[in-house]
C-alpha cells in the first residue's frame, strides 16, 4: 500500500514539475494526486473504511484553515488593489534602478513577513511586483527572492511562519528567545542569496504610467481601503494571539469589516461603479487555491499512513546527531511540506531531554522555515508565488535554488557558531 502511494505521490509530483510540458494545469494535478493518494489508502484498508475517512475529515478540517486564510488575504490584497491602493507604497519606491529596487522590496518583505506570515506578504508583494516590473523576467527573478525573503523572515518570529507557530504554540520555544537567536541567521539566510542574485540584475525599469483619468475611485476611498486592508493583515496574527482562535476567522473578519466599509462607499454610486469584496473575488487567482488544496491533501496521505513520521524516524535512527537531523529536515521540507515533519519532530523528541528553547528546536524551527525555499514547492510562500507569478519548476532550480541553499547552510552555519 504505502508503496503504492509513493508512486503516486512521485509521479504527481513529476507531472507538477513538467507542466508547461505536457500543458496541463498543475492544480488539476494536484487534486487528482491527493484523490489517488488517498483513494489508494481506503482500498487498502478496506476492513475499517472509517477510520481513513476520519483522518481525512481531520486534514481537511486543519488544510481548509488555510484555504480560508488563503481566499481572504488573497481578496484583501485584490481589493486593494482595485482601489489603487499600493500606490501608496510605489509611491515611496523614488528608485528606477533595478538591483536597488530588489534590494528594497527583499527587505520589505523580510521584515514585513515577520509581521503578518510568509504566506500572505508573499500574496502583497508579488501582486506589487507585477503592478512595478513590466519585464517577465525581472517579476520572476522578484518573486523567487520574495519567496526566500518571506521564508527567512517568517523564521525568526512566532507568528511569521506555520511551523515556528507549532513550536511556539507547543511550548518548545518562547517569544523573545526565538526572536534573539534567529534574526541574524535568518538575515544571513536572505541577504547571502540576495548579494548574489544582485549580480544578474542590471540596468533600470521603466515605472508604469497611471491611467487614473478614468478612475472612479477618489483619493479619500483608495486610502480608507489601503489603511483598512493593510490593518486586516495585520489584525490576523493579533487575533490569533489573543484569543487563540485560527488565523483564517481573524483575516475573514478583517474581510467582512472591509466588506462592510466598500459597501457603504458605493451605496449611492451606480451599479458598474461599485468596486467590493464581490468584485475582487471573481479575480482572486482560483486555480492557485485549489493547487494549494491539492498539494496539501496528497501530502496529508503521506502523513496518515505514517510515511512522514517513519521517515523522521529513520533520519533518526541513522544519523543520531541531532545537528544534522535538524539541518536534514530543513532540505527534505524543500520537497515534503514541512508542517508534518515538525510536528513528526516534535513528537518524537520529549520536552524532558529538549526543554524549551533548548537549540534543538530553535534549529528545527530555522530549518523548517527557510528549507523550503530550496524549491518552489517547498513552502506555502513558494506555492503562493508558483500560482501568482507563474513560475515555472525548472526555471527556479535553474536560476534560484542554488542561491537559496547557499543562504540556508550560511544562516544555518551561523547559528551553530554562535552556540
Amino acid at each position: 500500500m504505502n508503496t503504492l502511494i509513493i508512486i503516486a505521490f512521485i509521479i504527481g509530483y513529476l507531472f507538477i514539475t513538467i507542466e508547461n510540458k505536457i500543458h496541463v494545469n498543475k492544480a488539476a494535478i494536484a487534486i487528482l494526486t491527493g484523490a489517488i493518494c488517498w483513494t489508494i489508502y481506503v482500498l487498502q484498508t478496506s476492513t475499517n473504511p472509517e477510520i481513513v475517512v476520519s483522518q481525512l475529515v481531520e486534514h481537511v478540517g486543519s488544510i481548509s484553515q488555510i484555504i480560508f486564510f488563503l481566499i481572504g488575504a488573497m481578496t484583501i490584497v485584490e481589493l486593494i488593489d482595485s482601489y489603487h491602493g499600493f500606490d501608496v507604497i510605489t509611491k515611496l519606491l523614488t528608485t528606477n534602478k533595478t538591483r536597488v529596487l530588489l534590494w528594497i522590496i527583499c527587505f520589505i518583505t523580510f521584515f514585513l513577513s515577520a509581521v503578518l506570515d510568509n504566506l500572505t506578504t508573499t500574496i502583497v508583494m508579488i501582486t506589487l511586483i507585477r503592478k512595478l516590473l513590466k519585464d517577465k523576467n525581472d517579476q520572476l527573478l522578484f518573486a523567487g527572492m520574495v519567496v526566500i525573503s518571506a521564508n527567512a523572515g517568517g523564521a525568526w518570529t512566532p507568528i511569521g511562519d506555520v511551523t515556528t507557530t507549532m513550536l511556539w504554540i507547543g511550548g518548545q520555544i518562547s517569544t523573545v528567545n526565538i526572536m534573539l537567536k534567529l534574526f541574524l541567521p535568518s538575515l544571513i539566510s536572505m541577504v547571502v542569496p540576495l548579494a548574489l542574485v544582485s549580480f544578474k540584475v542590471k540596468g533600470e525599469f521603466e515605472k508604469p504610467i497611471k491611467i487614473d483619468s478614468e478612475s472612479t475611485v477618489s483619493n479619500f476611498e483608495k486610502n480608507v481601503v489601503f489603511i483598512l486592508g493593510m490593518s486586516a493583515l495585520v489584525f490576523a496574527p493579533v487575533f490569533k494571539t489573543i484569543t487563540h482562535l485560527p488565523p483564517f476567522l481573524g483575516i475573514l473578519t478583517g474581510l467582512a469589516v472591509l466588506w462592510v466599509v466598500t459597501e457603504l462607499l458605493h451605496k449611492n454610486k451606480e451599479e458598474e461603479d461599485k468596486i467590493s469584496v464581490s468584485h475582487a473575488l471573481k479575480k482572486i487567482d482560483t486555480p492557485s487555491i485549489l493547487f494549494f488544496l491539492g498539494i496539501l491533501v496528497a501530502v496529508a496521505a503521506l502523513e496518515s499512513t505514517g510515511l512522514l513520521t517513519n521517515l523522521a524516524t529513520a533520519m533518526s535512527d541513522a544519523v543520531g546527531n541531532i545537528k544534522i537531523i535538524s539541518i536534514s529536515l530543513g532540505l527534505l521540507s524543500a520537497i515534503i511540506d514541512n508542517v508534518p515533519l515538525v510536528a513528526a519532530s516534535m513528537g518524537m523528541y520529549d520536552m524532558q531531554t529538549y526543554p524549551m528553547d533548548h537549540y534543538f528546536w530553535e534549529l528545527i524551527a530555522y530549518c523548517a522555515g527557510t528549507g523550503g525555499s530550496i524549491l518552489i514547492i517547498g513552502s506555502a510562500a513558494g506555492v503562493a508565488a508558483m500560482g501568482l507569478a507563474k513560475i515555472d519548476f525548472f526555471w527556479y532550480i535553474k536560476n534560484i535554488s542554488l542561491w537559496a541553499l547557499i543562504g540556508y547552510f550560511a544562516g544555518a552555519a551561523f547559528y551553530l557558531l554562535m552556540l
